[in-house]
Formats: structure tokens, sequence, C-alpha cells
């Protein structure tokens, strides 16, 4: 009986999983997006298989865990990375084919002194959209051809299915004399005519004779200049790196950012560390009374969400009302977020409240997992405590902490929360090409490229993203070797 149970909750989960799989099959089929179709179906047939396979069992275990890897880890960062090749952002997100449409469906203009028709857009039995448009004399006629009415199976659009298929009632032409019948609100329409010919891989505008051309910077430009909106994806090699670091306006404002993200992370490990250690020290002593207590108040910082503490100490490091400057310093007006050097080292201050209580954590579970044998050799062999610190205690703490060191410095590195609430990045520097803060790290940079107003640089974003990635990877695997080292050292 159990068996059959096993087997019918694996069937539900297995036929869940692949009816998911089928709804996106469809839908990543209808819209061509081929890789994440190829990458669904492989998935799909290795759920089938190893589920299904008497020869699978271990894999049973991984397989979730790796499909999660690939779906919101490798596939997130090799995106990434594409995106960075490309120039993809505002009046970039349209395919070439589709941009072309969307112009000339902008330049079409009414025909002067055309009459208006009434129109109403019909829903045939496949579903398409068809045009039933009455001039002034009352003739009728439904994508071009007269009727009298509309025809029997055909569905007249109300405002929601307007709406709804809005982009299909815009496309909606009927070709007459002169041009052709558009509606924009599915209840009037009027003849309109293009003022851009597209001929020979090229816009001609038919009134100014002006030609655009497409340019590998994915827009149809004239020969004076102007281009013609939105533009296109196109794929520009290495040129969103080649400008971080060749474009003069924006190296030093990068390297400035870059040196502030490093030391940011730096001192962010050393300085929760060291007083997460000391406090962990202190507390350790056999014996202290209120121990519990005092270590269940110093994990309090932990406990509360980082945004929260984050807006809360934007407040008391205000200028003119923050409690520190009106309650501590006697109404003095400090610009301890307003100040380029006081803002950063508002910010180290900040997170080290945020941080020492779980670097607390991990050495106080570091320090109680030393074997008492080994201190009190130490003790015997006449180590004094600073000696019993440094030569024994120290070595054997970097062995438990380092690889939580290292996540602490990555964490770090992109620590977007307590920069975005303290300060916003601020304050500004004004001669910065880009919009840039004194207190911006790299990852908040990334983040005012991407979505920081008007003109929003998608594609270089994702080439800034993946520079940080490597660098943060490239650091990380140097401390895990060193890491390792020390384990072997010591072990």
């Amino acid at each position: 009986m159990g068996d059959l149970r096993t087997l019918g909750a694996k069937l539900l989960l297995v036929g869940v999983v692949n009816a998911l799989a089928v709804y996106g099959l469809v839908a990543t089929y209808a819209v061509r997006d081929w890789g994440i179709f190829v990458v669904l179906l492989v998935a799909t047939a290795a759920v089938d298989y190893v589920y299904f396979s008497r020869r699978t069992l271990a894999t049973r275990y991984l397989l979730p865990g790796m499909l999660f890897l690939l779906v919101f880890q490798i596939y997130v960062v090799v995106y990434t990375a594409y995106a960075g090749l490309t120039n993809v952002g505002d009046g970039h997100n349209l395919t070439r084919e589709q941009a072309l449409s969307h112009i000339l469906a902008v330049s079409e203009k009414r025909v002067p002194g055309s009459p208006p028709y009434r129109v109403q857009v019909l829903a045939g039995p496949d579903g398409r959209l068809h045009l039933l448009a009455t001039d002034p004399q009352g003739t009728t006629t439904l994508d071009g051809e007269p009727v009298s009415g509309a025809p029997a199976g055909h569905r007249v659009l109300q405002l929601r299915d307007l709406v709804s298929r809005q982009q299909e009632v815009l496309a909606l032409r009927v070709p007459v004399e002169g041009g052709s019948i558009r509606t924009e609100d599915g209840s009037t329409g009027y003849i309109a005519r293009p003022t851009l010919r597209y001929a020979g891989g090229q816009l001609t505008d038919t009134t100014t004779g002006t030609v655009y051309r497409a340019t590998e910077r994915g827009f149809f430009e004239s020969d004076d200049g102007r281009a013609l909106t939105p533009g296109w994806r196109e794929f520009v090699g290495f040129d969103n790196y080649v400008r971080a670091f060749s474009d003069e306006r924006l190296r030093a404002p990068l390297l400035s950012v870059f040196a502030w993200t490093f030391a940011f992370a730096l001192l962010s490990v050393l300085t929760t560390c060291l007083l997460g250690l000391v406090l962990a020290l202190a507390l350790n002593k056999e014996g202290l009374r209120g121990r519990g207590v005092y270590r269940s108040l110093l994990v309090l910082p932990y406990a509360v969400p980082s945004f929260l503490s984050a807006l809360v100490w934007t407040g008391m490091l205000n200028q003119s009302f923050g409690f520190i400057n009106q309650g501590l310093l006697g109404g003095a007006e400090i610009p301890w977020l307003n100040d380029p050097t006081l803002a950063k080292v508002s910010v180290l201050l900040v997170n080290l409240w945020l941080g020492f209580p779980y670097m607390f954590l991990i050495c106080t579970g570091a320090l109680q997992a030393i074997p008492g044998e080994v201190v009190e050799a130490a003790r015997i062999d006449g180590a004094g405590t600073w000696q019993l610190f440094r030569r024994v205690m120290l070595p054997l703490l970097l062995v438990s902490t380092g690889p939580l060191l290292v996540a602490s410095f990555a964490f770090n590195f992109n620590n977007f929360t307590v920069i975005y609430f303290v300060t916003g990045g601020g304050p500004n520097v004004p001669e910065a090409p880009i919009t840039l803060g004194s207190t911006d790290l790299l990852i908040s940079m990334v983040y005012k490229v991407a979505f920081g107003g008007a003109g929003r640089e998608w594609g270089f974003a994702c080439a800034m993203s993946t520079i940080i990635f490597l660098i943060v990877a490239a650091i990380s695997a140097a401390s895990f070797r060193r890491t390792r080292a020390l384990e072997e050292t010591y072990s």
C-alpha cells in the first residue's frame, strides 16, 4: 500500500511538472524564443528520465538543485554577459523588423481633407480582426469589399477587447484610393498615407527626399546625423567594455567608484569582524553573569530587516533634525550625508551596526569549537594571553571563519541596500558623464545606469555587471585558495 502511495505521489508531482513544462513550451514557441524552448524541453526530458529510471536513484536528489542552479545562476550570468555585448536599452528594445514596422506606422499622416469614417473592429471565426468601415455617403465595406453589414459569425469588439488587442487594431489597414483607412480608437477612421517609403534597405522621406540608412548603432540615420526612433537591438561586441575603460570622461569616475567599492568591502569585513571578535572574546569567559542576556541583546540588530535599520539611521544622521546632531551633539549641523567624506564614514558606520552581530555569532561558534585541551596545553607551555590568542586561537579561528569572511567580502562588494537607503549613492558628482554619487558602489552605479531615468543603457549596465562578477569571482577564488592553505597548515 505504501509503495502505491509513493508511486501515486510521484506520478502526481511529475505530472504537474510536465503540465507546467508543456505550458512553458507552448508560450516560448509562440514568441519564438528558441533558446528557452530547447532548455525547457531538455530539462523536462531529464526530469522524466531521472524519476522513472531505476538506474538514476542518486541523481534524483541532485537534479532539483542542478536545475535551480542552471536557471537562477548559470542562465542569469550567461544572459547578462550576452546582453553586455549588445546595445539594448532605451530606444533599442525591438528587433530591426519591429522597429521598421513601428517607424512606418508612426510616419503615416492623415490625408488633408479626407472624410471621417465610422468603423467597427470585428473578430472573425478564426480570431483574426477585420475593419468594417462606413464612408460619409453610407457605403459600408469589410476590408475594402462592399457589404450590407457585419457578416454572420463575426463579433464586434467592445472597449475591453479593443484595449487588450490594441496593437492589432492599430495595425489594421484597408487600402483605398489615396492611402489606407486606419483607426486608433476602434470607432472612427480616416485615410492616412505614409511619409516614409522603405526600399533597398533604406527609408526615404517622400516629402523632403531625405534618405535614412541603417547603421551599426541600431538606428536609421540621415547623412546629417538625424536618427529615426525607435532603434533596434544590435550586437556591438566588446564596445561597452571598451567604452568603460577608454572613455576619458568615464574612466576617472569609474576608477574612483571601483577603488571605493573595494575599500568599502574590505573595511566592512575588517571592522565588523574585529568588533564581532572582541565581543565574542569578552563574552566567552566562563562564569560571566548574564552572558546569555548580553548575547541576545547583541544579536538584535541582526534580527531587524537591514533596510529598516538603514532607514532609521538615515533619519538619525540627518543634518538638520537628526538625533545624532540634535540629541547627542547639542544642535550641531554636521553634514553626515551631504559631505563626500563624511557620507562614506556614515555608510561604513551603518554597515558596522548591521554586520557585527553576524560576525559575533560566527566568532562565538568558532571559539566554542576550539578544543579546550589545546588551550590548556598552550597555557601549560607558558603562553600568555596575547600569545595564546595570536599563536593558537586566531589561526584556528581563521580556519573556521575564512570561507565566511570571503562570503562577507563578496556580499559587501555588492551591498546595494546600505548605499541605496542611507545615501542613495550621494552626494552627487556633477562632473561625471553618468548619474553618479560619491558613495556609489559599482552595483549601485550599475543600477543607476540601468534604471536611473531617461537614457537607460541596459547593455552597458550588463557589461559592468559582468565585470563585477569577474572581479568578485577572482577575489573569492584567491581567498578560498588561501583558506585552503590555512586548513592544511593547522589541521
